[in-house]
């Protein structure tokens, strides 16, 4: 990622010419901002970033199930009043109360329908409470914690992939900073050397191919510094998206890269501890939990209950074929409360042809308990891998590290010494720009060892899911 810069060499040139314009201004607008630490970065990124808003929200909804489903353990009381109109033809007959809707009409026979109607009224409280469900609704209390324990450590993995992203990003800006400023030196010496074969050309000292050789440096290296300025701002966006800011310069703090971090060789914490293998596992434990819950779901439920009832109608005692006239249309009469009943009892219901449905239910869930099982199994293979690499990144890392300077030195003193030799006639331009070169791939190699150490450390602390490993090294 570091050097993807070097593959898009085809900008337009108004593209060019404003990201030229942007590094021009650069300096001027960071001389007066405020410094932006890593720590800062990730506090505003763990504060705007949306995923995490998310996953805090979906937090929140799995504490309410929880209190909810505690609540399961009240009875069920409900009151209900209820005011009619109609008659009360009534006749000898079977039914049975099944899914259709009908009308609970009782009245005296009559030879022939009549439709006399009156107001009637009913007022009823009743209370149902399953006394003993065979451990379903502790079961149940059980699931929602597990799934409030999974939503708080998905929260939890969350936070720390996004800190290891920004972490990322922020080095990778600071890579890409550093880059730019390096192709701004490249053309600095570009421009220098050309103004001293120009000068010798004149003077007739110097082929005129000369001149156009170092013409060609020069444009060479305006278009390398293009080109890191068009990468920095990308990584200037990545980071800008991931803090969940607008689009920004960033003036980033850089002292850390002069120096090795201490924390590099640190043992890491166990595989098992990792954020992301704890979160998987808690998906596990979520479905074994609702493997119990379901399969408690055959078994019995013991109720006990109770209903006081009030009625009232507008027909009278004596309504029937006898006194056909014993009713009122009046509605106050109709509603007001003449009759009251009340019931008590115990009762336990069992759905038998349910064991079959329930068991099928339980195969079912212990089956995605398995394939949880799996995912957790290839994601702690993934991390494993992770942690075996890094420890090579470190090694490479601070190989190439300590090889930076040298390469820098010895490229900065031939460079210094072919100019000396061009500018008194000793070499030709060909040396001199190969000299060039060579100063400044030295010079890009220092940045991106300087920032892979820190990148290998930030590895080191993803794999390990130990991320103490990386940001106490910014105190």
């Amino acid at each position: 990622m570091i050097v993807s810069y070097f593959n898009n060499m085809s900008l337009s040139l108004l593209k060019r010419y404003l990201a030229i314009c942007l590094a021009l201004s650069l300096p001027a607008f960071q001389a007066n901002s405020q410094v932006v630490t890593l720590k800062n970065a990730l506090a505003t990124a763990l504060e705007n970033y949306g995923s995490i808003k998310a996953k805090a929200g979906y937090l929140k909804a799995s504490k309410a199930l929880e209190k909810e489903s505690a609540l399961e353990r009240l009875p069920d009381f409900g009151v209900a009043a209820q005011n009619s109109y109609g008659t009360v033809n009534g006749q000898f007959g079977p039914s049975y109360p099944s899914k259709i809707s009908s009308t609970s009409s009782a009245g005296p026979i009559f030879l022939e329908q009549n439709w006399n109607a009156a107001f009637g009224s009913l007022y009823l409280a009743n209370i149902n409470w399953d006394i003993f469900s065979f451990g379903r609704v502790r079961q149940n209390i059980k699931v929602a914690r597990a799934r409030v324990l999974r939503d708080t450590l998905d929260l939890e993995q969350e936070k720390f992939q996004h800190q290891v992203r920004v972490s990322a990003a922020y080095l990778n800006l600071l890579a890409a900073q550093r880059l730019r400023i390096s192709q701004q030196k490249n053309l600095d010496r570009a421009n220098a050397l050309g103004a001293v074969v120009i000068a010798r050309t004149k003077n007739g000292l110097n082929a005129g191919v000369d001149s156009s050789q170092a013409n060609a440096e020069i444009s060479n290296a305006k278009t390398a510094l293009t080109n890191a300025i068009d990468f920095e701002m990308e990584q200037r966006g990545q980071l800008a998206q991931l803090m969940g800011v607008p689009y920004q310069d960033f003036f980033l703090d850089s002292l850390f890269l002069n120096r090795i971090p201490a924390s590099l060789f640190d043992s890491a914490a166990p595989t098992k501890d990792h954020p992301l293998l704890k979160y998987y596992q808690s998906r596990i434990d979520v479905s074994k939990q609702q493997e119990k819950f379901i399969d408690r779901s055959k078994l019995p439920v013991v109720s006990v209950f109770g209903v006081m009832q009030t009625r009232g109608s507008g027909f009278g005692d004596t309504y029937s074929l006898v006194h056909p006239e014993d009713y009122t249309h009046n509605y106050w009469e109709g509603i007001k409360p003449d009759r009251s009943n009340y019931l008590l009892g115990m009762g336990i219901a069992w759905n038998l042809t349910s064991i079959l449905r329930v068991n099928q239910q339980v195969a079912a869930q212990q089956w995605t308990s398995k394939g949880l099982e799996g995912e957790y199994e290839v994601v702690s293979q993934q991390i494993k891998t992770q942690q075996a690499l890094a420890v090579e990144k470190i090694k490479n890392a601070l190989a190439n590290y300590q090889e930076a300077p040298v390469q820098t030195k010895a490229a900065s003193d031939a460079y210094l010494q072919k100019s000396v030799l061009y500018t008194n006639g000793l070499t030709n331009i060909v040396d001199i720009t190969q000299a060039l070169y060579t100063l400044n791939r030295a010079e890009i190699g220092r940045d991106i060892a300087n920032i892979n150490v820190w990148q290998a450390l930030l590895l080191k602390a993803a794999a390990s899911g130990d991320f103490s490993l990386f940001i106490n090294e910014f105190k």
